[in-house]
């Protein structure tokens, strides 16, 4: 078994991307654009599958899941994937698990915490090592299990005020590797209407609103497809130099490595993806 994964195996940029868009060719082209990790959005399956086509595709680029559900992929299943994961291509994944949201998962979202540390048990009892596990988390309990039980946290949806929020919880040396999303276009109709087109299922959702609420925003900015200040301050716009201070902001908080969701989702990431390489110095 490789070494756990330092927080700098990570890259300081990674790149997010839903599984159903993700190919291997798009990975490979990520990969020589200097990107450190490819994260697969969504909930992967059990036999992460796509993860290994991706590890398949790319030399040396991490991939990390973001983030297998606990309750749709059972523990065992994907303890047996990460293994098969780790003999063909030692040390290069990392396993990204959270609980979900209760919206859609009605009754079955029963002591989310409880069901999340069961996880791990699992985890922990099938050989998958701490130090190649990340946890989603938002709040202080989740935050706390991800220094104590696993590499660090990926939170999604958050902003620069959560990410220094998380670093303060976990202190230094764990991971701290948050999502940001980003709408490449300095046309600032049309990057609020793809925002909030994003945004308005993720703003109705109870973890991250709660989230949201606790590090700066209001009720009042959020509700009725949020604020044009709201929208851009949850997924910024505009030339690759505003969308590379967006990034250094998540890093001047403390975050270790930021991965980015390009919006629209579906159009071609990779010109953005150079350019915001560029003006990081990912080469």
């Amino acid at each position: 078994m490789a070494s756990p994964a330092a927080p700098s195996a990570f890259g300081r940029l990674g790149f997010w991307r839903g599984g159903a868009l993700l190919t291997p060719e798009l990975a490979a082209a990520v990969e020589r654009l200097g990107y450190g990790t490819i994260w697969i959005g969504g909930s992967p399956a059990a036999d992460l599958a796509l993860a290994e086509q991706l590890l398949g595709a790319t030399e040396h680029v991490r991939i990390a899941t973001g983030i297998v559900n606990i309750w749709q992929s059972p523990a065992a299943e994907v303890a047996a994937s990460f293994h098969r994961l780790e003999r063909t291509h030692p040390g290069r994944f990392t396993l990204g698990v959270g609980i979900g949201h209760r919206e859609a998962l009605g009754d079955r979202y029963q002591r989310p915490y409880s069901a999340l540390v069961s996880y791990l048990d699992t985890l922990d009892a099938e050989g998958v090592p701490a130090g190649r596990r990340v946890i989603s988390a938002l709040g202080p309990r989740t935050l706390a299990l991800s220094a104590e039980r696993a590499a660090g946290t990926h939170p999604y949806m958050t902003t620069p005020a959560h990410t220094r929020f998380a670093r303060e919880a976990l202190g230094p040396g764990p991971l701290v590797a948050p999502e940001q999303r980003l709408v490449p276009t300095t046309d600032a109709a049309a990057a609020h209407e793809s925002a909030r087109g994003f945004l308005s299922t993720y703003l109705s959702l109870a973890n991250y609103r709660r989230t949201l609420e606790s590090h700066g925003f209001t009720a009042a900015e959020l509700d009725d497809g949020a604020t044009d200040a709201a929208v851009d301050a949850l997924a910024p716009h505009g030339t690759p130099a505003v969308l590379a201070a967006a990034v250094r902001g998540h890093l001047e908080a403390g975050a270790d490595h930021v991965c980015v969701q390009l919006l629209p989702a579906r159009e071609d990431p990779l010109p953005a993806l150079a350019a915001l390489a560029g003006e990081l110095d990912l080469r």
